[in-house]
């Protein structure tokens, strides 16, 4: 466990342990919640598609491409609760793939059209 206090920053950083150096990772989505097994009905998104969602989201850039290092401040409902969760879902893809989805970053979800 990491304790915190609402309002305070949280850094956070993942590595990518391989033997295969080409290897690159990348945050798709981060999400903040009080329960371990819902990340939607009381949550916070840090990232989500690739796309930072909270305003006080820093990233931390790396020279090697196998770690990511980011932070945030912890959302101010973390008080309320006596535990809080963070859930990442990353992605690795080969550093030399250049139509990856590490190379896409950010993907906005388009509205879908009404008509036929």
């Amino acid at each position: 466990p990491y304790y915190v206090m609402p309002n305070r920053d949280l850094f956070v950083r993942a590595t990518l342990y391989s033997a295969q150096p080409n290897l690159m990772l990348f945050t798709d989505t981060c999400v903040v919640s009080p329960n371990p097994h819902d990340f939607t009905t009381v949550a916070s998104d840090i990232i989500r598609g690739g796309c930072v969602r909270d305003p006080t989201y820093r990233s931390y850039l790396s020279p090697d491409r196998r770690i990511v290092q980011f932070r945030f401040r912890a959302p101010s409902f973390i008080g309320r609760y006596s535990s809080v969760y963070l859930q990442c879902q990353m992605v690795v893809c080969n550093r030399y793939d250049f139509s990856s989805r590490c190379y896409q970053g950010c993907i906005r979800r388009g509205k879908r059209s009404t008509r036929d």
